[in-house]
């Protein structure tokens, strides 16, 4: 007697190809997109997901505030919990002084209590009558999710400790001499060989940060045609790994015509400023002004193996400190007459969508 397969549902879903990779720091998007966190959260969301592996990541400076260290910092020390391998460049002498200064983990009741607000949300989203229809698969694909955390809240004033780093795969260089940037493309090759891009399942992704590329202590700051060649090969490398490279530079020290091919071969283009300590104008202007530390301004989203452009409907972003201790970004919200606050990017919930809360009615 033939056996008869079990009726299934045209509404089951499958959490096999959702949740396919149990590496820790990976999501799977769509179009066969994988990504790793930035570090913080609500950047995650602003990007749709994080940073797509094999692509390249621009951060324009600020001449009057090192804010760029901030995504840096936490680009690099998510990596870290990951156990990720980290290859970290800068134009100082000794770079690996600089793991000293890397923010860990750490937990927020603000950022709890805002986590399962947007968990009662999902389960509010799905009616009751398909609930049956998720079973035991539900129940494993959250249990996969609360063991492998995609991205942590880190406490910007509480360091790594030295023994966090034996067995780490770190690699520090320092990019300050001539002749770095003429070896440094082979230590990058060297260092995405170990991460190759197949079409089986991906065991680990690696990260490369470089701190300021064309910084003025480094020989070849006025090497322009050099450095921008270094970024080709950079972006190429990336393309055949299952890494991310983030990148910061001055954009005030390249020529404008040299600076706009930089940001052409970003794959996600980032800038940060800082705004003035006071100003009573834009005070009167922002919500929440008094507790902003800069601005960020995406300028670019990653799209990787699709056509379809990534629309924004807010570009520009507040950072805050919440607690002097998490790096938080926030849309701007222009200040009612109630004085309200506005809402962490993260409240949201949404890839493309903007906080709503400080709409005017005239």
């Amino acid at each position: 007697m033939a056996t008869t397969k079990p009726r299934t549902s045209s509404f089951s879903r499958n959490f096999s190809s959702a949740h396919s990779s149990k590496t820790p720091g990976l999501k799977h998007g769509p179009n066969g997109t994988t990504f790793i966190s930035s570090g913080i959260p609500d950047l995650d969301k602003i990007l749709c997901g994080g940073f797509p592996l094999g692509s390249l990541v621009l951060v324009m400076e600020d001449a009057e505030a090192p804010h760029h260290m901030l995504l840096l910092r936490n680009f690099m020390s998510q990596g870290l919990v990951h156990n990720q391998p980290l290859l970290y460049a800068s134009p100082s002498r000794d770079p690996r002084g600089f793991l000293g200064t890397l923010p860990s983990p750490g937990t927020s009741k603000d950022d709890k209590s805002r986590d399962n607000s947007t968990e009662q949300e999902k389960g509010l989203r799905i009616a009751w009558q398909y609930k049956k229809y998720f079973g035991d698969d539900q129940e494993s694909a959250n249990a996969i999710d609360s063991k492998y955390e995609f991205c942590n809240d880190f406490d910007l004033r509480r360091p790594f400790d030295r023994h966090f780093f034996c067995g780490k795969h770190v690699e520090c260089v320092s990019i300050l001499d001539s002749s770095s940037l003429s070896t440094f493309p082979e230590c990058c090759a060297t260092f995405l060989s170990q991460v190759p891009r197949n079409d089986g399942n991906i065991s680990s992704a690696g990260r490369i940060a470089i701190q300021s590329l064309c910084a003025p202590q480094c020989d070849h700051s006025n090497m322009e045609w050099k450095m921008l060649s270094f970024l080709r090969s950079l972006k190429s490398m990336l393309r055949s790994s299952n890494a991310v490279a983030v990148v910061t530079f001055p954009p005030s020290l390249l020529s404008p015509s040299f600076s706009k091919r930089w940001q052409h071969m970003a794959d996600t283009l980032l800038s940060v400023r800082a705004i003035p300590d006071e100003d009573k104008e834009l005070a009167k202007l922002l919500t929440g002004y008094q507790d902003m530390v800069g601005l960020l301004n995406v300028h670019k989203v990653a799209q990787i193996n699709t056509q379809v452009p990534k629309i924004l409907e807010a570009t520009t972003f507040s950072i805050k400190l919440q607690k002097r201790r998490y790096l938080v970004l926030e849309c701007l919200n222009q200040a009612p007459i109630d004085g309200s606050s506005g809402s962490s990017y993260g409240s949201t919930g949404s890839c493309s969508g903007s906080s709503k809360t400080g709409s005017l009615e005239f």
